[in-house]
């Protein structure tokens, strides 16, 4: 699928050195944090199942960089980096993947669930399109409070086929609600192949049914997923309705790890790792830039993994939740306080 032509304001050139760096510093938290998490599940530390985000690491971080804390998203089950560029704190996340008393959801929810209202993390969410209909809410709340909020609600090329998107979009534009839809085209769909699922050329396309502006960006290019997002977010602050992002990108990894992976190729997979990585990319050009050096790049990549090695000693000593609290923080009353109709 090919990028369609955009001319979208460069803000991103107007980025100091110093916030360059810091969307750098994002996308080496995001894949570092990712990298250990997958060995930590093949190595049966973490229960459940867990889909990793490398590779798309861009889209998060440039998304992101433009949103302010008190706005919202919505994730998807491949959730953690849209978490840490929101600012969700690694040690937290960790705990709630070991299924620890001391995680986001209190070991309840487990790798596609995390959650940090603190910052505006509404959730990822593990039902395929599940975030659509929360992100419109949010923005409405937004609307009828009169602020200048905005939400933003991720999802993947799969997840364009579901009702609740066409419900979800067809509402925000009528409302003209201050909600950015960014679709992840990371070419599968679980294991379909976008180009078996999708009935038009890009997801963007669909943006032309409800009325609202919509485009196709390379989302492996931090600096057009930045740009493109700084428009589309300050246009719906401004009160000027909802859009529809397609950022082109790869799942490197499987749909989940420990995925047979038997729907596409070793030699595609690689070809992509090699010729397309958001990171790789983007350290050559702050390299060309003389931005910084590979002193510099190496620093991040440390500071990181000493975040990740406190964020699992954390985990790994944080207490199992108790048998008890199963029913805790499912109602708005206690277990012990259930009316006698419920019990």
């Amino acid at each position: 699928m090919e990028v369609t032509k955009n001319s979208f304001p460069d803000a991103f050139s107007t980025l100091s050195p110093e916030r360059k760096l810091a969307l750098l510093e994002t996308m080496v938290r995001i894949r570092t944090f990712e990298t250990r998490v997958e060995e930590l599940f093949l190595n049966k530390k973490i229960p459940g199942f867990v889909h990793l985000y490398i590779g798309e690491e861009a889209i998060a971080t440039g998304v992101m960089a433009n949103l302010r804390k008190d706005d919202w998203i919505t994730s998807t089950h491949r959730g953690h980096g849209h978490a840490i560029a929101k600012g969700a704190k690694t040690d937290k996340m960790m705990a709630e993947l070991f299924g620890k008393k001391t995680g986001y959801c209190k070991g309840k929810g487990g790798s596609m669930h995390i959650a940090d209202f603190s910052v505006g993390m509404l959730g990822a969410n593990g039902v395929v399109g599940g975030g659509f209909n929360i992100a419109v809410g949010a923005a409405l709340s937004a609307q009828i409070k009169k602020t200048d909020q905005v939400a933003v609600c991720f999802f993947g090329d799969g997840a364009s086929n579901r009702g609740t998107f066409h419900e979800a979009i067809n509402l925000a534009a009528i409302w003209k609600l201050p909600v950015l839809f960014v679709n992840e085209n990371n070419q599968y769909a679980s294991t379909t192949p976008v180009n078996y699922g999708l009935s038009a050329q890009h997801v963007a396309d669909r943006a032309k049914g409800y009325g609202i502006e919509g485009y196709t960006v390379d989302g492996n290019n931090i600096a057009e997923t930045y740009n493109a997002a700084a428009y589309l977010i300050q246009r719906a602050r401004e009160g000027k309705g909802p859009a529809l992002l397609e950022c082109l990108t790869y799942r490197v990894k499987g749909h989940y790890v420990g995925d047979p992976e038997r729907y596409r190729t070793r030699e595609e997979v690689q070809k992509m790792v090699n010729e397309r990585d958001p990171i790789h990319a983007y350290k050559s050009w702050l390299l060309d830039a003389g931005i910084t050096n590979q002193a510099g790049i190496a620093k991040f990549y440390d500071l990181a993994e000493q975040e990740l090695r406190a964020a699992i000693e954390f985990a790994e000593s944080s207490p199992l939740p108790e048998p008890e609290d199963a029913l805790n923080d499912l109602f708005s009353f206690s277990p012990n306080e259930f009316p006698e109709v419920v019990r």
